[in-house]
């Protein structure tokens, strides 16, 4: 469902279409699609580049994700509807070395390509394969998207909700015109992309923040992906430029043990001591209800392993007030706070034009102006 910050509706927006069983919604959202050149044809099938799967499609199939799909030898993708659209603080993302303390609009879609069992999302993730899940959308356009940006102060516009991977198109089309407009663009994604996918955004994105969910390759298995393809990307991503940023949502008994904490922060370092990890707190929800909540002695934990693995910039998210000055951004060199964070709101702010620390002129990673 379309959100505004204000509570107040945004006077462009159509009114939202009913929500939808999962037995005519994908009917529904066929509507809402478009021809895509990221793909490629393999005889009589239509090979799909955006994600890790690579699915291939005879005509009439759809992929992993459900909402791409092969129509009479074209593959097409989500196109020209949103199913939520709110303004809020870049750090909710989160994004911590980006803009801090500016607006971003964030806009969704429906549709993932993965299954994870303790989804946040899942209303919007799953919609397609998940009874309980019931899609409600909105049609709209690129520029009431950029308008509604630049209504709110918005600084950035940000592909989330669901795997933006997937509508990578409507995401492009998005940032393109954002782009022109002096805004900033990024994806909060899984991470389960391809290397043409990245390179079909490159030219209007700036930022992705990726989701290392396990450093377990059955475990990512049982979530619908592939460990070795997440970190591919997470390595991608750096070496072509973008921002990248990690989270790591610690679910004791699933991914907190020592050893796996060890080899998920000691693969960070090798590609950068300079990724921001974000080691984020659990509660049950969707299917997942059964592992405790995290609690801020778990969070503190994984810092400390973090931090012995050599990471620069470690975040503990989701328990405000309770992880010490594991919300705000230090200097590494001279341990000065430049920072300062309660929640996903900005206390003070002290890093340089120049993206320096002001006291020891460290360069601080990220992107500052």
């Amino acid at each position: 469902m379309v959100q505004n910050p204000d509570n107040s509706s945004s006077p462009s927006l159509p009114s939202p279409s009913p929500p939808l069983a999962n037995a005519s919604l994908a009917e529904h959202l066929d509507l809402f699609t478009t021809a895509t050149t990221l793909s490629k044809r393999e005889n009589d099938r239509v090979r799909c580049l955006a994600c890790g799967h690579r699915c291939l499609m005879a005509s009439g199939q759809r992929g992993v994700c459900q909402v791409r799909f092969n129509r009479a030898g074209t593959l097409h993708a989500p196109y020209g509807y949103v199913a939520g659209l709110i303004a809020d603080p870049v750090e909710k993302k989160p994004f911590f070395h980006l803009l801090p303390g500016a607006k971003a609009l964030t806009f969704g879609m429906l549709g993932c390509n993965f299954h994870c069992g303790f989804c946040q999302n899942w209303l919007s993730s799953q919609a397609l394969k998940t009874p309980r899940a019931i899609g409600q959308i909105e049609p709209i356009t690129p520029e009431e998207i950029v308008r509604i940006a630049q209504q709110h102060q918005a600084r950035m516009v940000v592909s989330s909700y669901n795997e933006p991977v997937i509508t990578i198109e409507w995401a492009a089309s998005v940032f393109e015109l954002a782009t022109r407009h002096k805004l900033l663009c990024a994806f909060v994604s899984n991470g389960h992309a391809t290397v043409e996918a990245l390179q079909f955004v490159r030219p209007w994105m700036n930022a992705i923040k990726i989701d290392l969910k396990t450093f377990h390759h059955d475990k990512y298995r049982a979530l619908g992906g592939s460990l070795d393809q997440v970190t591919s990307i997470i390595r991608n991503a750096r070496e072509m430029g973008f921002w990248v940023e990690v989270v790591t949502l610690l679910i004791p008994g699933f991914n907190d043990s020592d050893d796996e904490l060890h080899s998920l922060t000691h693969f960070l370092t090798s590609v950068s001591p300079d990724i921001p990890w974000h080691v984020t707190a659990f509660h049950p929800d969707y299917q997942m209800i059964h592992p405790r909540p995290t609690q801020a002695g778990d969070l503190l934990k994984a810092v400390t392993i973090g931090q012995a693995e050599g990471l620069k910039y470690i975040y503990a998210g989701n328990l405000p007030g309770q992880v010490r000055q594991w919300e705000d951004t230090r200097c590494p060199t001279c341990k000065k706070p430049l920072v300062e964070r309660a929640g996903f709101r900005v206390r003070s702010y002290r890093i340089s034009h120049q993206g320096c620390c002001p006291d020891c002129h460290t360069v601080i990673p990220g992107i500052w102006s």
